[in-house]
């Protein structure tokens, strides 16, 4: 049987910081699209804590990728730029450049695509630690988030809004790793209940 392939394009969240590989939200999609008769492989990941949306795309250079090769593409990012404290304007031109590659790297265009919307750090017991505001946090993540959902409306690509969540459970014990800001392998499978109907459709036509 032909395996369909998966590139995993994003920061800390999608490569999982503080969690095993196997806890990682895109390697648990892989999983449970296999358990849907989807014979998806594991994820090639692209990502690295820290990586802001040129860091990103600067990884991608390096990495030589080709268009036409990913038969399913998901990107996450953005919040190493608002926590750098980059005015909007500047992560919308990041941003769509990182999302017009993904485009093209997908067999399907926007429709092999799925973009997550990036999580609320600041609920997290590291930001309070940090002295963060947290309402200058989310209204600046809401900014970024509504022109990811723009974008995605706009071309066809599936958007999955997982900050509601990381809302809720960003206090919640169990659902953070030990530094009191990255995910659990438990609220990294909640994502991927949100995501799965998207990644089930992207890979219908694949």
């Amino acid at each position: 049987m032909t395996t369909l392939s998966y590139l995993a394009l994003g920061d800390s969240y999608t490569i999982g910081e503080g969690v095993d590989e196997t806890a990682r939200w895109p390697v648990q999609l892989a999983t449970a699209l296999r358990q849907l008769q989807i014979p998806l492989r594991d994820p090639h990941i692209i990502a690295t804590t820290g990586w802001t949306t040129d860091e990103l795309a600067h990884a991608m250079d390096e990495a030589a990728l080709v268009n036409g090769e990913w038969d399913f593409v998901s990107l996450l990012i953005g919040v190493n730029d608002q926590y750098r404290h980059r005015p909007l304007p500047e992560f919308a031109t990041g941003f769509d450049t990182l999302f017009h590659r993904a485009e093209l790297l997908s067999k399907r265009g926007a429709a092999g695509v799925t973009v997550l919307s990036i999580p609320d750090w600041g609920t997290t017991p590291y930001a309070a630690k940090e002295g963060r505001d947290a309402a200058t946090v989310a209204h600046e993540l809401d900014a970024y988030n509504t022109h990811i959902h723009t974008m995605c409306e706009a071309h066809g690509a599936a958007f999955v809004d997982i900050t509601p969540l990381s809302r809720e459970l960003g206090s919640t014990p169990g659902m953070l790793v030990d530094d009191g800001l990255h995910p659990s392998a438990t609220q990294y499978a909640e994502w991927t209940r949100l995501a799965l109907s998207a990644g089930r459709n992207a890979l219908q036509g694949a």
